[in-house]
């Protein structure tokens, strides 16, 4: 057996080296009138494998970029004690020696396992020249050390059930005396066990004279700062005044090991001890975090010069210096630097910080080949037009997705359509610098221009109605509980409506009023608040928006308004089909503008109407269920009811 050098014990430690057999043939004379073994102390070695450098184990899974790491399951992928077998061997045998009693001082032999021979004895057999002898036993006694019975008669039992060759009237050979030995010492409740053979009028009696382990009576466990208290001590709970048995403590060193495996994390038991009045002693390694290192790729693998700034990168990482290192936990860090959407790759290298028990990360980034562009394209509006080209718009649009290196956003995009236009200038900080609370912030400025039959229907001859809009706000955007967003700003919005010729109109072809001031426009300054639960993107999900509008009369002619709506979703799969119900409303108390009203109708709301054809007013209650079930190998089928 290896020297377990990282393990030592207290009062006493004890190497018990395998038994080797003697290469050459045993003498064929009797050998032995009173045989003993013995083992060479007092403690035994808890046999637990720790011949080991255990932080050098904890790194045995880590040569490999994060990408690769198996998170779901992380103890099929990567075993954190490759070093170690895969069942620790908490098996200690004690070494042989033979020995007459009554023939002077032994002699040593050639064979280099110290056992020692000096035979003189009756009662011994060999069935072939050569062979080894066997000695006829007549009777087979477990006792304590002194030769006494044990005061505990289940752990004489224990003993007894564990020989196997050891019988009343068996012939044995020293091996099979040795292996029983083994096996006594293999129950896990006893640390020393020294046959002897004491040659009576009935024949010769073998005793096993056994000392047992201590009762446990306290634990003591050193560097587990992430494992729960209450797991170490559910596991040792049941064992509190019984004696140790080294079997049920390699179970519960196997289940801390795999309690951090389970967890992604670097954590394993790396020593134990037994201490004097019963104490176990475990101590826990555990992989912190020393340092955080970012490293620029190029597209072949070569170290870059990067443009995003490090900290940027860092800021976006849970992992800390000081935590221990998780892989899922790690997983999650890959994935938030991937949502930036400036990087092409991302992995995480973890490594050995010198002789400490601490790993450096290293990311590894690519980062994409560039920052900002240009970017045109066209497509089909849901807006009520008319003629050839109905429906049809183009957009074009001026980016930067890196500014100052900071992963700050900014977008110039004009849309254009049959009536329709959008020219909006957006700025976006996605983490405001110096706030620990991920706050972003977006600042836009918007023209827009949409028709106004959503609202106000069709106007006669033909004439169109358009509403413009000037918008500009600022908003600020944070989590405050997992799946739980809220958002808060302030809207400053300058809306009139205009004909088809772009003059001002307060009033339609009916008469009715276009604006809630009587003026040519309305300004209205908006405090908006916004709460949003989401649960994941699987079709079982749910969604929650809720979302009030309040307008602030800063100067006497601007609007004072309230307006509240919500709209939730919740979805299930049953069988082969996936049913979604949803339901959306809202309501304005105060003065508003009637462009504000809620518009029901069209893909957003009551599907196989236009946008708005179903009506407009002050309240709306919308419901819908839906059924999808695939249809062939690429296509699905809808069914699809609705109230309002």
């Amino acid at each position: 057996m290896l020297q377990n050098d990282g393990i030592h014990f207290i009062p006493a430690s004890l190497k018990l080296p395998l038994f080797s057999p003697h290469p050459h043939p045993q003498p064929s004379t009797p050998f032995f009138s009173s045989l003993q073994f013995s083992s060479h102390g007092k403690f035994p070695k808890i046999p637990f494998n720790f011949n080991f450098n255990h932080i050098n184990s904890l790194f045995q899974f880590v040569k490999t970029p994060f990408f690769n790491f198996n998170v779901e399951k992380p103890h099929d992928e990567f075993n954190h004690f490759g070093s170690m077998p895969s069942k620790s061997s908490l098996l200690c045998c004690a070494s042989l020696s033979l020995t007459d009693s009554d023939s002077g001082p032994p002699k040593k032999s050639n064979d280099d396992s110290g056992v020692m021979i000096q035979s003189k004895a009756q009662n011994v057999s060999s069935s072939r020249p050569g062979a080894e002898e066997r000695v006829l036993i007549s009777e087979v006694l477990v006792r304590n050390k002194d030769g006494e019975e044990l005061e505990r008669k289940d752990l004489e039992n224990e003993a007894l059930n564990a020989l196997k060759a050891s019988r009343a009237n068996s012939a044995l050979t020293v091996r099979e005396v040795q292996e029983d030995v083994h096996r006594i010492i293999a129950s896990g409740y006893f640390f020393s066990c020294m046959p002897v053979a004491v040659d009576t009028r009935d024949g010769i009696r073998l005793v096993f004279q056994v000392e047992p382990n201590q009762e446990f009576q306290g634990l003591v466990c050193e560097g587990a700062n992430v494992l729960p208290s209450k797991f170490i001590e559910d596991a040792f709970r049941d064992g509190y005044g019984k004696v140790v048995n080294i079997r049920r403590l390699d179970e519960v060193i196997s289940s801390i090991n795999s309690w951090y495996m389970e967890r992604g994390l670097f954590g394993m038991v790396s020593g134990a001890e037994i201490l004097s009045g019963g104490i176990i002693k475990l101590q826990v390694s555990e992989a912190e975090v020393n340092n955080i290192n970012i490293r620029f790729l190029d597209r072949t693998g070569e170290p870059t010069i990067g443009k995003t700034r490090p900290e940027t990168i860092i800021r976006q990482l849970t992992t800390k210096k000081g935590q221990v290192y998780s892989m899922i936990q790690g997983k999650r860090d890959v994935d938030t630097v991937l949502a930036m959407g400036i990087m092409d790759d991302v992995s995480i290298i973890p490594q050995p910080a010198g002789e400490t028990d601490k790993v450096d990360l290293t990311m590894n980034v690519v980062e994409r080949k560039s920052g900002g562009g240009i970017s045109g394209g066209g497509g089909i509006s849901s807006g009520i037009t008319n003629g050839p080209l109905a429906g049809l718009i183009g957009s074009i649009a001026i980016y930067h997705k890196n500014l100052f290196g900071r992963n700050q956003k900014l977008n110039l995009s004009l849309e254009r359509g049959q009536i329709d236009s959008i020219f909006r200038i957006n700025y976006t900080d996605p983490w405001i610098e110096g706030d620990d609370k991920r706050t972003s912030r977006a600042i836009t400025i918007q023209n827009s221009r949409t028709p106004g039959a959503l609202v106000h229907g069709n106007q006669p001859n033909n004439n169109s109605l358009n509403i413009g809009r000037i918008t500009a706000g600022i908003e600020y955007s944070r989590p405050f509980r997992p799946k739980w967003n809220g958002t808060a700003g302030l809207i400053f919005q300058r809306a009139g409506a205009r004909d088809d010729k772009g003059d001002p109109i307060i009033r339609d072809f009916y008469g009715s009023p276009l604006t809630a001031s009587g003026n040519n426009h309305d300004d209205m300054l908006l405090a908006k608040l916004e709460t949003v639960y989401t649960s994941s993107g699987d079709p079982s999900s749910s969604m929650l928006v809720f979302n009030m509008d309040q307008g602030i009369p800063v100067l006497p002619e601007w609007l004072i308004f309230n307006r509240v709506n919500a709209r939730t979703r919740q979805g299930w799969v049953v069988g082969p089909a996936r049913l979604l119900l949803s339901l959306s409303g809202g309501h304005v108390v105060g003065k508003f503008p009637p462009h504000e009203a809620f518009a029901i109708g069209g893909t957003n709301s009551v599907r196989g109407y236009e946008e708005g054809a179903v009506g407009s007013g002050r309240s709306c209650l919308v419901g819908s269920g839906e059924i999808s079930f695939r249809l062939g190998a690429s296509g699905r089928g809808y069914i699809c009811r609705l109230w309002n």
